[in-house]
C-alpha cells in the first residue's frame, strides 16, 4: 500500500548542486573486466560513460562538493541550516552517520544531520523527511533551511566481474536546499511503498549484524552489490506506471500536465521504454543516466541540478520525481518549481 503524504505549504527546492568524480570509466573498461563488449553494455542499459571517485574521495566528500554548489545557487550560508539529511547506501563508515562529517565540513555547526536509507529511492525519501522537519518552526520562531543530498560511491561495492551490476553503476552526489517560497510553489506532496517480501532482489548481504565480515564472507564476495537484474526490472515496468498514476490521482493533478519527469536513473534503455506507457504525454523527461550511470540516491537531485543549469525547470513548471530501489522501494514526489 502507498502512503501519499500532502507536503505542509510554503517549502519548496531554492537551490541546487551536484557532483561528479573527475575520472572518466568508458564502457570499453568496464566490458573488458566484465566479460562483455562494449556494444553490448550500450545496448543493454543505454549507458555511454560513468564516473568513479578518486581514492582518496568517499560519500561525504561528493556529498560536501554537492552541497556547497546548492547553498551557492540558494544564496545561503552553513549557518542558514537546521538540518542536513543525506539519502547514502555507501556510507563513509557504518556509523557514525555521513551527514555528520558534511556537517563538519560545511561548518554547519548549528545544523541537526543524520543519514536515510532507502537505496535507489533515498532521495526521494529524503525530500519527504527534510520537508516535514521545515514544517514546524523552532523553539526560537526562527525557519531555516534545510539541505537534502543523495551521495552515492557505487565503484566500492560493485563486483568489476559482474556483467549485471558492473556496467550500470557510477558514482556522484547532489543536493537541493529546501526553504520557504511563495504562492502555490513548492512541494505538493510525496508517495512511498515498500514491498519488503522483494528484499531479496537487491542488495549487499555482508558487513551488518546479520552477517558480519569475514574472510569467509569476502572470500565469497558477499561484500558485493548484487542485483536479480531481470526481476528489479519486471517490479519497475509492473509497478511504476501505478505509482505515478497513483500520485498524480492523489494530488488532482492530469498526466498531460506534468512539465519535467526526472525518474532514478537506473538503465536508459528501460527508462525510455516505462517513460513511454506513463500517460505523460507533454512532459520533458530527463534521462542523463548515459553520461552519468546508476547513482543510486544520487541521481535524481544530479539529473535536477542538470536541467537547472540547462535553464529548466522554468517557474511554475510541474515536475515530477519517481525513485525506485532496494526493498523494494517506490517514492514519488510531485512539485511546482519556482520561489
Amino acid at each position: 500500500m502507498t502512503v501519499y503524504s500532502p507536503a505542509p505549504s510554503g517549502i519548496g527546492i531554492i537551490g541546487t548542486g551536484s557532483y561528479l568524480p573527475e575520472r572518466i570509466v568508458s564502457n570499453e573498461t568496464v566490458a573488458a573486466r566484465a566479460g562483455v563488449t562494449a556494444e553490448w553494455v550500450e545496448r543493454k542499459t543505454g549507458i555511454r560513460e560513468r564516473r568513479y571517485a578518486a581514492d582518496h574521495e568517499a560519500a561525504s566528500d561528493l556529498a560536501t562538493e554537492a552541497a556547497v554548489r546548492a547553498l551557492a545557487d540558494a544564496g545561503a550560508r552553513p549557518e542558514d541550516l537546521a538540518w542536513i539529511v543525506v539519502a547514502t547506501s555507501t556510507p563513509d563508515h557504518p556509523q557514525p552517520a555521513t551527514a555528520a562529517f558534511v556537517q563538519h565540513r560545511l561548518g554547519a555547526s548549528g545544523a541537526a544531520a543524520f543519514d536515510l536509507n532507502a537505496v535507489c529511492a533515498g532521495f526521494v525519501a529524503a525530500l519527504h523527511t527534510g520537508s516535514r522537519l521545515l514544517a514546524v518552526p523552532e523553539t526560537d520562531g526562527r525557519r531555516r533551511l534545510a539541505l537534502v543530498i543523495g551521495s552515492e560511491v557505487y565503484s566500492r561495492i560493485i563486483d568489476p566481474e559482474d556483467r549485471r551490476t558492473a556496467p550500470l553503476f557510477g558514482d556522484g552526489a547532489g543536493a537541493v536546499v529546501l526553504g520557504p517560497v511563495s504562492g502555490d510553489r513548492g512541494l505538493l506532496g510525496t508517495g512511498m511503498r515498500t514491498d519488503g517480501h522483494l528484499h531479496g532482489l537487491i542488495g549487499v548481504t555482508a558487513g551488518g549484524s546479520r552477517k558480519p565480515a569475514s574472510e569467509k564472507t569476502v572470500a565469497r564476495g558477499d561484500h558485493f552489490f548484487r542485483m536479480r537484474g531481470r526481476d528489479v526490472r519486471d517490479f519497475v515496468e509492473r509497478e511504476l506506471p501505478g505509482a505515478v498514476a497513483g500520485t498524480l490521482d492523489a494530488f488532482g493533478v492530469t498526466a498531460d500536465a506534468v512539465d519535467h519527469f526526472v525518474p532514478h536513473q537506473a538503465n536508459g534503455e528501460m527508462l525510455r521504454s516505462v517513460a513511454a506507457g506513463l500517460g505523460l504525454t507533454s512532459a520533458r523527461v530527463h534521462l542523463p543516466v548515459e553520461r552519468h550511470g546508476n547513482t543510486g540516491a544520487a541521481s535524481i537531485p544530479l539529473a535536477l541540478d542538470e536541467a537547472r543549469r540547462a535553464g529548466e525547470p522554468s517557474d511554475g513548471d510541474l515536475v515530477l520525481l519517481a525513485g525506485f530501489g532496494g526493498g523494494m522501494t517506490l517514492g514519488t514526489a510531485l512539485l511546482r518549481w519556482g520561489r
